[in-house]
């Protein structure tokens, strides 16, 4: 007999004068035990009548008679049931918690899967097997007193939730091969403190972290990827310092060979979704402000086509007659006419290619003007409606690399700093010479204020106090009313203040006038010709 009450290799047929042990019965969810008939019970310690059991004749063989054999097996079987019956426990040894589901003392099964009659015991409360019958194991006193909470808690042995692995410690090489993820701060949190309780007592690793960290803070992208504008200067230096160079580059040749290497740098990578990025080139006419849409490679042609006003200076070929295949007289003098028959010329328009002609004379120019002694940087470079030194020129051309280097970065998303503070205190100071000659030619055109006081050359004249602040700063006195006359600081009317990077989009015509955030202080039409006159200093 199986451990849920029934006979697993007898049937049903075969037993005689047995009371018949009810089955299993199923889970209160799924039967409605009112909808049947409750059976009417013995009194407790009686047997059952023999009528609840039906008797059952014994098979018959075909012929008709009962067969002998059939008989004795029969009634030996009867005889060992007798035997076995006389051993079932009394119905009032059975405890309450286990008494047959029919019985009406038995209390409610609740209606949770955990229900001691809807869900199979625990193991260690299993049902045993004796002979034939089931016998079962007596409750705890705990488990007697309050069925509800051995219902809640099935094993009760393991209702403590075991104690949490303790975690080895870990020896001085994982730790060590912990520190770069720990930089990055990619360790779990156990990791980070067994790191950081290694590092108060490993000085070699403390300093491998702290250097490790230090390198972390150079991957944040906030700032710009491109080396401090000195450094190369500073290298140079010491590079020169140790081995002088037999043809040493001017002092008024290295701005401009400073921004063209800085230039050069921002555009060697490129590929040709870059070189044919648009790029919108901006400055002043007059009183409005003019703008222009080109490509990098085209940014990179402009330049190098004004920079051919310089190379005939030189004696160098002027890149311009080359790419049009005409003499040097039939070529444009200003820089706007020179770099419109440029990009007319290129058909199609520029690509990467530029690149190596532009910086290739770039070297030409830097090399021919260091060799060439010290009287070319007097000389004379023509833009058509005015012309520089060629010291001032070069470094005009730098300013114009800065410039247009901070369009194209602007135009792939990239940043660009300011030049060094030196080289940007001499663009500021050329600027500041160039606006008395503005200011003269904006009033022949009617587009300043007349002339106060009309003083003789060399003489101090009206002035306006132009203080440049931060990077490249400095203090310059521009005289108002003759170009020829020299501004000073005892005839100051008004005074302007700018910032120095400000001061020079200003004058590159990337802000217009009104929008320059200065500090202004004296006469207004004073102040107002300055700023527009430094905005007319701009071109394409």
């Amino acid at each position: 007999m199986s451990g849920d009450g029934r006979e697993g290799d007898r049937r049903d047929d075969e037993v005689r004068d047995a009371r018949r042990i009810p089955g299993p019965r199923g889970a209160v969810d799924d039967l409605d035990l009112e909808s049947f008939p409750r059976p009417v019970l013995p009194p407790r310690g009686e047997q059952a009548p023999e009528e609840t059991v039906p008797k059952q004749e014994p098979p018959v063989p075909e012929d008709g008679a009962p067969g002998q054999e059939a008989l004795k097996e029969e009634e030996a079987r009867e005889a060992r049931e007798a035997e076995e019956a006389q051993e079932v426990p009394e119905a009032s040894e059975t405890p309450e918690a286990l008494k047959a589901p029919e019985a009406p003392e038995a209390p409610e099964v609740p209606e949770t899967p955990e229900a001691p009659g809807a869900s199979a015991a625990p193991e260690e409360q299993a049902p045993e097997e004796e002979g034939e019958y089931v016998v079962y194991e007596p409750l705890s006193e705990t488990a007697a007193a309050d069925p509800a909470a051995s219902a809640a808690s099935p094993h009760p042995e393991t209702a403590d939730a075991p104690p949490a692995p303790v975690t080895p410690a870990l020896s001085h090489q994982v730790l060590k091969a912990l520190l770069g993820a720990w930089a990055l701060s990619a360790c779990s949190a156990e990791e980070t403190a067994a790191v950081e309780e290694h590092l108060t007592s490993c000085a070699p690793c403390a300093d491998e972290a702290l250097r490790l960290r230090d390198a972390v803070g150079l991957l944040h992208t906030d700032g710009s990827l491109d080396l401090d504008p000195g450094l190369r200067a500073r290298v140079l230096d010491g590079c020169l310092g140790r081995r002088p160079a037999r043809i040493p580059v001017p002092e008024w040749v290295t701005p401009y060979d400073a921004e063209t290497a800085r230039l050069d740098a921002l555009v060697r990578d490129f590929g040709a979704a870059e070189w044919h990025a648009p790029v919108q080139l901006q400055w002043f006419e007059e009183e409005r402000a003019v703008t222009r849409r080109t490509t990098v490679a085209g940014v990179i042609g402009h330049l190098m086509a004004v920079d051919g006003l310089l190379s005939a200076v030189l004696g160098l070929e002027d890149p311009l007659a080359a790419a049009e295949g005409r003499g040097g007289s039939e070529v444009p003098l200003t820089p706007v006419r020179r770099t419109e028959a440029y990009w007319a010329a290129t058909h199609p328009p520029a690509t990467r290619a530029v690149r190596e002609p532009w910086r290739g004379l770039t070297h030409r120019l830097i090399s021919t003007a260091s060799i060439a002694g010290r009287n070319v940087a007097e000389r004379s470079v023509s833009y058509g409606d005015f012309a520089l030194p060629l010291q001032d020129a070069l470094l005009d051309r730098a300013f114009e690399c800065w410039v247009h280097g901070t369009d194209i970065a602007e135009a792939v998303d990239y940043p660009y700093g300011p030049p060094s503070a030196v080289h940007l205190h001499r663009m500021v100071d050329l600027a500041a010479r160039m606006l008395p000659a503005a200011l003269a030619g904006r009033r022949r055109a009617g587009l300043a204020g007349p002339a106060r006081e009309l003083v003789a050359p060399g003489e101090p004249g009206r002035s306006v106090h132009l203080e440049v602040e931060g990077h490249g700063g400095g203090d310059w006195y521009i005289a108002l009313d003759s170009p020829a006359a020299v501004g000073s600081p005892d005839r100051a009317v008004a005074q302007v203040a700018l910032d120095g990077v400000e001061f020079c989009r200003l004058v590159a015509g990337h802000i217009s006038p009104v929008e320059a955030a200065a500090g202004q202080e004296g006469d207004r039409e004073a102040i107002r010709d300055v700023l527009f006159a430094s905005a007319s200093l701009s071109r394409l």
